[in-house]
């Protein structure tokens, strides 16, 4: 086997990290790794709480890929047992507990979007399953011996929790002990995690260290924050692009990233080259066409992207409507007088969220009714089949029967 020289190994994989310890400890490692041509065995661990990923999950999957691409064994290590636990990172309160059938159901469909960044054929798949299910309790307690109270509670969330008086579980100071011990049965030499795993990172460091095993590098990456901007990518927040989610839609979304975190998302999910990221950033709107073309050709492949591009020409630039354009039909209890209000109509698409939100759209001037606009909120529908835009790149057909 054989792998890229060690400078131009270490560029590729520092770009993108936040925290690297240690970084002279790599560059030794990738140096024997091309001496003696064994691969680096690189560690990412997954607990599979949820059923789907979006752009956020995949910065460590692409910097993982990476290892892949230059040679190196990833290692994706399903977190079957600590599913269970919860991770506490970044929590303000404890986790509820999952069932394995869960764990495992959600492992499926992740596997299947994992497969769109890493070659699954290269992958040592493992699950922490197979050595804590074996423990004893008393097997934990010596785990637990390991590492001190007062350690554990340098964790900023677990300090905030205590000082809010707010309740830790034991279990929880137990979360990165078992993400530790992970490292020390899989024999990990770099483990990756977000900025906000180094906690976790650090100590199946210092659990190999006690069991006279080489101290694992830990690599962290940026938090991807979401299309609002400020906040950390979320389903939950509604600021998420979802690996699943239709091509228009994630083309959409990815449009309306803000200008400033430009340049974070072509680093941190695109294949862009530096060089050419700085060109892009000179000029916004290209570097939006830049990324949203990119992911979209991820994971659904070039064509669709091209079409999208075409898709968002035609709407943005010449005031063409999307290729598809949902159709709802109002039933009997929606109607007053055998008539439709327009903001319920508005609603019922989902053009808007509510009745109230639809109010204040038409009286915005942003709503048109089968192309003219109209600002009337009062303006009932009567029997017919209507076209509703609002805004720029939103668009359904209601059918007053």
């Amino acid at each position: 086997m054989t792998f890229p020289p060690v400078e131009e190994q270490l560029a590729l994989l520092r770009d993108g990290i936040v925290d690297l310890v240690d970084e002279a400890d790599l560059q030794k490692r990738l140096t024997e790794s091309c001496a003696q041509k064994r691969p680096l065995r690189v560690k990412l661990g997954i607990d599979p709480s949820s059923p789907d990923i979006h752009l956020g999950h995949t910065v460590v999957l692409r910097k993982l890929a990476q290892f892949q691409q230059l040679g190196h064994l990833p290692i994706v290590l399903w977190g079957t047992s600590t599913a269970m636990v919860g991770d506490p990172t970044g929590r303000n309160k404890t986790r509820p507990p999952l069932t394995r059938e869960q764990v495992e159901q959600n492992k499926q469909t992740y596997r299947e979007q994992v497969a769109s960044v890493l070659d699954m054929n290269r992958v040592e798949e493992r699950e922490n399953g197979s050595w804590f299910d074996r423990m004893s309790f008393m097997d934990c307690v010596t785990l637990a011996s390991r590492y001190t109270v007062a350690r554990i509670l340098e964790r900023d969330d677990f300090q905030k929790r205590f000082a809010a008086s707010q309740p830790i579980s034991v279990h929880e100071f137990l979360y990165p002990l078992l993400q530790g011990w992970d490292s020390v049965e899989l024999r990990a030499d770099v483990e990756l995690g977000g900025t906000d795993q180094l906690f976790n990172l650090l100590v199946g460091r210092e659990l190999q260290k006690q069991t006279g095993q080489l101290p694992q590098i830990c690599m962290t990456l940026p938090l991807l924050e979401g299309t609002d901007g400020s906040q950390k990518m979320s389903k939950s927040l509604g600021n998420y692009v979802g690996v699943r989610e239709a091509p228009s839609l994630q083309f959409q979304k990815l449009m309306k990233v803000p200008n400033t975190l430009l340049g974070k998302y072509l680093m941190l999910v695109t294949d862009v080259l530096p060089a050419r990221r700085e060109e892009l950033l000179h000029n916004q709107l290209e570097a939006k066409f830049a990324l949203a073309h990119a992911v979209v050709a991820t994971y659904h492949g070039d064509e669709a992207a091209v079409a999208c591009r075409a898709e968002y020409d035609r709407m943005h630039q010449q005031g063409g409507l999307p290729d598809h354009v949902p159709e709802f039909v109002a039933d009997a209890a929606q109607l007053k007088d055998g008539s439709l209000w327009l903001p319920a109509a508005l609603a019922l698409a989902g053009l808007c969220s509510s009745n109230s939100d639809g109010r204040r759209q038409i009286e915005g001037g942003g709503v048109r009714v089968d192309g003219a606009v109209v600002k009337d909120a009062k303006l009932t529908l009567a029997a017919g089949r209507y076209l509703l835009q609002v805004g720029k790149n939103k668009a359904a057909r209601v059918v007053v029967p």
